[in-house]
This record gives structure tokens, sequence and C-alpha cells, in this order.
């Protein structure tokens, strides 16, 4: 009976350590800065201020966003090994909002549509990188639409 009591109360501190594990020693998310403030990539839906699904129906979108084929022509950029992030630009404060890629679109979620031909687009992205999908980058993009401030990435 004992070595049961002692299994049971040993569950629960293994299953803590696990989670404890997940979340402290994920990679950094991607994230940008907007001016003082910054917006990020959240990894858990409860703690996100703003909620982005995707479609790969044209109709159902409320966001249409391009991929662009040149950095020129896009009005978001990522580009791995870029110089001109400053360093610290996009730290965790009490004023970072998250942003979360829902499976499914709600009332409150923007929905967005990604293509790769022009058209009307409110948005075009370049993003070459191997930290940000092209997904990640229309989503920041997205979340920071209507900030009136210059956009920093800092994918590190």
């Amino acid at each position: 009976m004992l070595r049961f009591k002692v299994l049971v109360s040993v569950i629960p501190l293994i299953a803590a350590a696990i989670f404890a594990r997940l979340e402290f020693f994920t990679p950094p998310r991607p994230c940008v800065a907007i001016g003082s403030d910054s917006l990020q990539v959240a990894s858990l839906p409860f703690v996100a201020d703003l909620h982005v699904a995707f479609t790969d129906d044209p109709a159902l979108a409320t966001v249409p966003v391009a991929i662009s084929n040149d950095a020129v022509s896009a009005d978001f950029t990522v580009i791995d090994d870029a110089v001109g992030a400053e360093e610290g630009s996009c730290e965790t404060t009490p004023a970072t909002q998250f942003v979360v890629i829902s499976v499914r679109s709600t009332s409150k979620a923007s929905v967005i549509y990604l293509s790769r031909d022009g058209g009307s687009v409110d948005h075009r992205i370049f993003v070459r990188s191997r930290r940000i999908s092209d997904r990640e980058a229309a989503a920041l993009i997205v979340g920071a639409d209507g900030k009136p401030a210059r956009l920093a990435l800092n994918a590190t």
C-alpha cells in the first residue's frame, strides 16, 4: 500500500516537471517591436490577446496576404541573419501583446488567406528564414496592423 501511495504522489510531480520543461525551455518565439511595445506569437492560446486563423478559401478571408517573390515589393520582410535588429528590441514586457494562430476561425479572429499571386491584398510579406514560417510572419503583420509605429523584427 505504501508503494501505491508513493507512486500516486510522484506522478503529479513528474507531470509538473514535464510541463515546466516544455514551457521554460522553448525556443524564442517570433516577435516584432512596435515602437516601445512588442507583438509576439504565443505558444498557448489562453495567453493570447489577438487571434488569427488561416483559410484556403479566399472568399472566407478577412485579410488577404500575398507572399512576395522579392523583398523590395514586400510590406514586411523577414530574412535570417539580417543586420539591424536591435538587441533587446523585442523583450517581453507587461505591454507585450500575444497573437495565437487558431485552428478554427472565431468571430473575433482575423482570417488570413495566404497566396503567391498578387491581386488585391492588404499586405505583402517576404520570408526567407529558418526560424519563422510564412504563416507566423503573416500572423505578426496582421496583428500589428493599425499600430502607428515602425516595425522591427527580432527572431532570436
